[in-house]
């Protein structure tokens, strides 16, 4: 099985690449477009600002390869936020992959939400086996409301998308490789697709 983590300087790609090993799984981090069309999965991961990473996508043309794969893809934090069609974050035009948008947290609370949280609400194939009310890990200022891609929901204030699926295309907020058991359970998961 041919992994590729997507390269394009807003990934957290070591920390993930740690969680692959352990997993006894083999990937390439690249941005070649033949390398990506022809993996049996993608993982496209996320730390950074949105704005810069979508010009790096662009500049690349990875943002029409992007949305023109057909293999199980899964899209980490900031992954996930710029799979919707736009973010707060500088006002950013985004892949469009999901129907949705992202926000910037705001009221009395921390922000970035950071630390442990639980997820509930969980539907799909990317949650066999892990229960609702499980921890995940989460480092974020910025959410992805609650739309009909939905598979999963974390409140902090106001609830919010955990995941999102819409045909081959997954996406989690909290990051899998810093979310021991429950983290490593959905990696999984993903790979069996």
């Amino acid at each position: 099985m041919k992994i590729v983590v997507v390269k394009y300087n807003a990934g957290n790609t070591q920390s993930l690449g740690f969680a692959l090993d352990r997993l006894g799984v083999g990937y390439e981090v690249t941005s070649d477009v033949e390398k990506l069309q022809q993996a049996d999965k993608v993982i496209f991961p996320g730390q950074g600002e949105a704005s810069s990473a979508m010009k790096y996508l662009r500049e690349r043309k990875l943002d029409e390869l992007i949305k023109g794969l057909k293999q199980p893809f899964l899209g980490v934090c900031l992954g996930m936020q710029l799979m919707c069609n736009n973010t707060e974050e500088n006002d950013t035009q985004c892949l469009g992959i999901i129907d949705a948008s992202v926000k910037k947290f705001s009221g009395q609370i921390k922000v970035p939400h950071m630390g442990w949280n639980t997820i509930q609400n969980l539907s799909g194939s990317l949650f066999a086996d892990i229960q609702s009310d499980a921890y995940m890990y989460f480092v974020h200022s910025y959410f992805v409301e609650v739309c009909e891609h939905t598979v999963a929901t974390c409140t902090y204030n106001i609830d919010f998308s955990t995941a999102l699926q819409k045909d081959n295309f997954y996406a989690i907020q909290p990051h899998p490789e810093k979310s021991a058991e429950t983290g490593m359970k959905l990696l999984e998961n993903f790979l069996k697709l």
